[in-house]
């Protein structure tokens, strides 16, 4: 049976591309488009659509929210999927960290998919990186370069934080606090424990990400290259997918379907 899913913000750019390839699926079936009020005139939605989340969740009992908003909007439509049991899966990027510990407090009563990244590249990334670090050892500097469209609303991307974060848990450093977004002036001699991480805004880019491992006498750069909103649109549709019928309990991403594919359980 087709799983059904909710997409919020279907309008834009994300959740329009998404309603449209879960249309094109045969396992997946859209049970309603939000949209803010004013914004719910959507042609050939083949669906309901509605500016009340709650009156979606409880026309679909179960069905998968697929949320690309804003961190504000990201946590009502997560606080209301929590009270109807729904599943909820978010690839809105620059929460902080109180909104994360609050869900981390709801996906113990519905679960909840968080990845700054749906991407299966960026994952496998994420999986590697910290080996990378732990291999090349302490006189390896490393700084994180990320690329995005002029559109793009949060800096730095929520990908490059969370590379930012493999690395410093890799070096046991405290993530946020060895980061460092802006070099301006006279900045003297790079600190010990430091990851840089630069931000470029321009164009249409859907996302490049490189990685800079930079020691005595050479360095290692790694990049990945979104070609396209699809693959983010793609990997959400699956994330929904795998994640309906999972158990409340925790927080699930990306890496939990790679490793599961790899071996079978979670």
């Amino acid at each position: 049976m087709p799983v059904s899913i909710i997409v919020t913000g279907a309008a834009g750019r994300m959740g329009s591309l998404i309603a449209s390839l879960a249309r094109q699926s045969e396992d997946l079936s859209l049970a309603g488009l939000l949209e803010r009020p004013g914004h719910t005139d959507i042609p050939n939605a083949a669906c309901p659509v509605s500016s009340d989340i709650e009156s979606l969740l409880s026309a679909s009992p179960g069905a998968v929210v697929i949320d690309f908003t804003t961190p504000e909007a990201s946590m009502q439509h997560a606080r209301a999927a929590a009270a109807h049991g729904s599943p909820i899966v978010i690839g809105t990027t620059g929460l902080n960290e109180q909104q994360k510990a609050e869900l981390a407090e709801l996906a113990l009563r519905t679960p909840v998919f968080l990845s700054p990244n749906m991407s299966v590249g960026i994952n496998v990334l994420l999986e590697i990186l910290p080996q990378l670090v732990r291999m090349l050892g302490d006189s390896y500097d490393v700084d994180i370069l990320e690329l995005h469209h002029n559109r793009k609303k949060d800096a730095p991307s929520g990908t490059a934080l969370r590379l930012a974060e493999a690395v410093a848990e890799a070096k046991g450093w405290k993530p946020g606090e060895s980061f460092r977004c802006c070099r301006e002036g006279i900045i003297g001699e790079r600190p010990k424990q430091e990851i840089g991480i630069q931000t470029i805004r321009g164009g249409d880019i859907a996302g490049v990400h490189t990685v800079y491992c930079m020691g005595p006498g050479e360095r290692i750069e790694i990049t990945h290259h979104a070609h396209s909103r699809e693959n983010f649109a793609n990997g959400a549709l699956k994330a929904a997918a795998w994640l309906a019928g999972r158990k409340p309990g925790r927080i699930y991403d990306m890496r939990d379907i790679l490793r599961e594919a790899q071996t079978g359980a979670l």
